[in-house]
Formats: structure tokens, C-alpha cells, sequence
């Protein structure tokens, strides 16, 4: 068994079939790697992942999340954004402009065509 495997079976809920995890969203997978390979890296031990992601999960259910299933990768997002802070992979500050970023990037793209980066920029005046 892969380290891969390994983690992704210590993981427990997440939805999988037959080949490994699937998704609702692209994002929802890319939120998954980013958390696997971070870990993979040394950023953090997956058990210091786990205990961050059960927080944030714990904290949501108190804040009135229903718990049904579909807000399960938004606290994942949620511990990444707090482990990467904690372990000062990426400022508070920088975080919030890249979300910011990608914000305008999903304003700036017409409906039903792939969300870019660069899109963001697209009404920036050049510096």
C-alpha cells in the first residue's frame, strides 16, 4: 500500500469508490491533493491534519451546520487555510488577496467558461 493510500484510508468518510476518492467539484479534489501533499512534504503530520480538520468540523456543527455532507470540503479548505497560517506557509494577508483574487477572476469569466487566475487582472491597470 502507497503512502497515498495509507493516508487516504486514515481519512475514513470521504466518498470513494472502487478507484480511490471522487468529488462534487474540482475544487473539492485540488483541496484534497493540496492537504495530501503538504503532508507528504512535511508541513504537517497527518494526525496534526486530522485534529485540525475535526476542529474546524466541531466548530461549523456549533456555528449551526447541518452536517449533511455538502459543506464537508469547505472545512477542509477552512483547516488548510489555518494549518498553512499556523505552520507560516502563507500570511493571513496574502491569503486573503489570493481569495480576493479569485474572487474577481470568477466575476471576470463568462458563464459556464473555465475560472483563470489571470482573469482576475483582466481590468487591473498595468503597473
Amino acid at each position: 500500500m502507497t503512502d497515498q493510500q495509507t493516508l487516504i484510508q486514515e481519512l475514513g468518510d470521504i466518498p470513494q469508490d472502487d478507484e480511490g476518492p471522487v468529488f462534487k467539484e474540482p475544487w473539492e479534489a485540488s483541496a484534497f491533493a493540496l492537504a495530501v501533499r503538504l503532508s507528504q512534504e512535511g508541513h504537517f503530520t497527518w494526525q496534526e491534519w486530522a485534529s485540525t480538520l475535526s476542529e474546524e468540523i466541531t466548530a461549523a456543527q456549533e456555528r449551526g451546520d447541518a452536517d449533511l455532507g455538502d459543506t464537508y470540503y469547505h472545512h477542509w479548505v477552512a483547516a488548510l487555510e489555518r494549518l498553512c497560517a499556523e505552520k507560516g506557509l502563507v500570511g493571513h494577508e496574502t491569503m486573503d488577496q489570493r481569495k480576493e483574487d479569485w474572487r474577481q477572476a470568477y466575476l471576470n469569466t463568462p458563464h459556464g467558461k473555465p475560472i483563470e487566475l489571470s482573469a482576475a487582472f483582466k481590468d487591473r491597470p498595468k503597473a
